[in-house]
């Protein structure tokens, strides 16, 4: 079992969803983030005075996939993600030891 995590734009969540939902991933743990990246946040203007924004919002978005899924899952989150401009994201997979369903007690693959 793996664990894929994505950064994304917080604009971009239902084109992702629709696009895990297409690959056969249903549900997801989504958390509201800040951060930044090459872009190292931006200036914004507020009252004539100008501000540096350092955090930018994200979504981090977690979902728990067979093995046989991470390939399609990381399709999908990329194709539905990508806008072209610098601060679409990244998308990070690593390896789930156990998941356990609280209940049934369904243990691992029986338990996504």
């Amino acid at each position: 079992m793996k664990i894929v995590a994505a950064i994304i734009k917080p604009f971009k969540l239902d084109e992702v969803r629709d696009a895990l939902t297409s690959v056969g991933v249903h549900g997801m743990t989504v958390t509201e983030v800040k951060g930044y990246g090459r872009q190292k946040g931006h200036t914004e203007i507020y009252r004539g005075a100008e501000y540096a924004v350092s955090f930018l919002p994200k979504l981090k978005i977690e979902v728990a996939v067979p093995p046989d899924l991470v390939g399609p899952t990381v399709e999908a989150i990329g194709a539905a993600a990508r806008t072209g401009q610098i601060g679409d994201g990244k998308i990070f997979v690593s390896s789930l030891d156990q998941a356990i369903r609280i209940r049934t007690g369904e243990r691992d693959l029986d338990a996504l």
